[in-house]
């Protein structure tokens, strides 16, 4: 079939206006996935406890429409799992302002992701965090109380936080994740417990401590999914990730990716949306 130099014309101006729009819809149209979570040790009183997972956000400003998202499903907490800033990005009050519009929503618990760290201002930006009320959960946990039962929340600090001398300490990285894992676990006493970490490929490490549930980001989604391959590239993980967004289970162990919703190094997002995560809880006892 044969066009003709007018068609031609008009169909190459019509793909040139709809790249630019195809990329601004993939990398500032939020994308809200919900999931669910069934457990023996979920006490009745928070089935139905709803979780809204924030995460990577890299100091992108939605204007409101990120809050605005969240508040419709009117969640009991919200979880942000590292990288509210980058490293190339350091505008402090950008990520505070959005934190401010989510803690107006529900209790706002942090851990700390890679670019916090590499930052240079995160005393100062975790020193304005907790002045608006956001809890810190680095290496630390809360415990959750409903109608005189309780859930636990625990935190870890991103890896990058470590000094050498820890590590030695220890033998690992691996094995200082794990210890201080199992020692949140014992002081919060709690029968099912949720980690907020930032980094999704150490998932052996939840698994192996026994973690009910992980919600994890630093993937990105893969940053560009293909058909039948996911995601292209992820940092840490690498060309052709095995962890870049859903849900993914290992024993006793499930675990969340959030394909967040900021970009850093590399700027685009293809087939890939600035995602929310809706996770809810059920309780096996309200079922019977």
């Amino acid at each position: 079939m044969f066009f003709s130099k007018k068609v031609r014309l008009t169909l190459l101006l019509l793909f040139f206006i709809a790249l630019p729009s195809y990329f601004y819809y993939q990398n500032n149209a939020i994308e809200t996935s919900h999931y669910s979570f069934t457990h023996e040790n979920i006490p009745e009183s928070f089935d139905g406890f709803t979780i809204a997972q924030v995460s990577d956000l890299h100091n992108k400003d939605f204007r409101g429409r990120l809050s605005e998202e969240v508040a419709t499903h009117e969640p009991d907490i919200i979880a942000v799992t590292g990288d509210v800033i980058d490293r190339n990005r350091t505008d402090i009050d950008t990520a505070i302002e959005a934190l401010e519009e989510l803690i107006d929503i529900a209790p706002v618990y942090f851990v700390s992701g890679n670019h916090e760290v590499a930052s240079g201002v995160y005393p100062e930006l975790l020193e304005q965090m907790l002045d608006i009320g956001v809890v810190d959960l680095d290496d630390d946990f809360n415990v959750i109380e409903r109608e005189g039962s309780t859930i636990g929340l625990l935190g870890i600090q991103d890896p990058l936080f470590f000094t050498y001398e820890e590590i030695q300490m220890e033998g690992s990285s691996g094995r200082l994740i794990i210890n201080r894992l199992e020692e949140l676990k014992e002081a919060s006493n709690t029968s099912y417990n949720i980690l907020l970490s930032h980094r999704a490929e150490l998932m052996e490490i939840y698994a192996q401590t026994d973690i009910d549930l992980a919600l994890t980001g630093h993937a990105h989604g893969g940053q560009i999914r293909l058909p039948f391959v996911n995601g292209l590239f992820a940092p840490t993980q690498g060309f052709l990730p095995e962890y870049t967004s859903g849900v993914y289970e290992q024993d006793n162990t499930a675990m969340v990716v959030s394909r967040g919703l900021g970009n850093s190094a590399f700027p685009l997002r293809i087939n890939n949306r600035p995602e929310l995560v809706i996770v809810t809880l059920e309780s096996d006892s309200s079922q019977r």
